[in-house]
């Protein structure tokens, strides 16, 4: 199941790294929108621990062939989202954490270049493997206290970043792509629903809105 090539959501960040004037993470007060920094962790948490339920009921019920169907060429499917999923897990977040406890600097990833491990996996073993390396990576997120969400480090694009922004990250991306893979599975179904069609335009994808 490779990725490499593809289009993604993540591919769509690097926009942002050429553009990081607007990063106000962790001046929360400018945004009402965001909840307060003393529970950051505890929503983070709550995010991150839901995540590998969702994909192991997912892959446990729907047929394969949905599963890998792309949403349109070069695109990702639901199985492309959960092993860049499961590659950020082992490669990324994780990694990145245990830097900002160690006051480390770390390497940028490139979800088109660095994979985890192979694409002989079954499905339901992603999601197991996933399961198991996110439940490691709760452990460490246990050992954060607030205390330590001003830490910073440098990114080798982003310059000084901080544990905050990292962890609000961290969530906002479990999102983005289980909403990412669920979309890839809608696209074939709204194919066919005649006259409601248009109620799904926002989330057709390939298509050109007007």
């Amino acid at each position: 199941m490779p990725i490499t090539g593809l289009k993604s959501a993540c591919e769509r960040e690097s926009i942002l790294r050429t553009d990081h004037r607007s990063r106000t993470l962790w001046d929360a007060g400018k945004d009402k929108r965001r909840f307060s920094l003393n529970t950051l962790v505890e929503h983070v948490h709550a995010v991150l621990s839901t995540t590998p339920e969702r994909w192991q009921r997912l892959v446990s019920t729907l047929p394969i062939d949905l599963l890998t169907r792309p949403p349109v060429a070069g695109e990702w499917s639901a199985l492309n989202c959960l092993q860049h999923l499961l590659d950020a897990e082992r490669l990324v977040f994780p990694v990145r954490l245990h830097a900002f406890l160690a006051g480390k600097d770390f390497d940028d990833f490139d979800p088109n270049q660095q994979h985890s491990g192979p694409d002989s996996q079954t499905p339901e073993q992603l999601a197991a493997v996933f399961a198991r390396s996110r439940q490691e990576s709760l452990v460490l997120l246990s050992r954060v206290r607030d205390d330590d969400l001003g830490r910073t480090v440098q990114h080798p694009q982003f310059g000084t970043v901080t544990l905050a922004e990292m962890l609000h990250t961290w969530a906002a991306h479990d999102l983005m792509h289980t909403v990412q893979a669920e979309r890839a599975l809608m696209q074939p179904f709204m194919l066919g629903c005649g006259p409601w069609r248009p109620f799904f335009r926002d989330h057709e994808i390939g298509v050109a809105k007007e």
